[in-house]
């Protein structure tokens, strides 16, 4: 009777470990299918945020492109007016820088 009773208790120790393997199995399956339904959510969310960020770059490229051709208008003026400041400071101060070179230059010192 004792091996009987052995035998049955092995029996039962190996439906439990099937089972065991068997619950297991599914946990791992369902881990493995939210893993993969997570991401997949994730890459749609990455998706959206990058198509706004996108959109947004596009609108303010859009917005200073625009405005290009009056920036450089506003700089061309600017630019003109500095060269216009510089041609009448160096005019005004053209004489005095050659007198004081001729000065220097034949002014002898010992």
């Amino acid at each position: 009777m004792d091996a009987n009773r052995g035998q049955n208790g092995i029996q039962q120790l190996l439906a439990a470990e099937q089972e065991a393997q068997h619950i297991v199995n599914v946990a791992r399956a369902a881990k493995n299918a939210r893993l993969k339904q997570a991401k997949e959510e994730a890459d749609k969310e990455i998706a959206a945020f990058r198509a706004q960020m996108e959109a947004e770059f596009q609108k303010k490229v859009a917005q200073s492109s625009g405005d290009s051709g009056a920036n450089v208008k506003r700089l061309e003026q600017e630019t003109a007016a500095k060269i216009q400041h510089l041609k009448t400071e160096g005019s005004r101060i053209s004489q005095d820088v050659v007198d004081m070179l001729l000065q220097y230059v034949t002014t002898v010192k010992n």
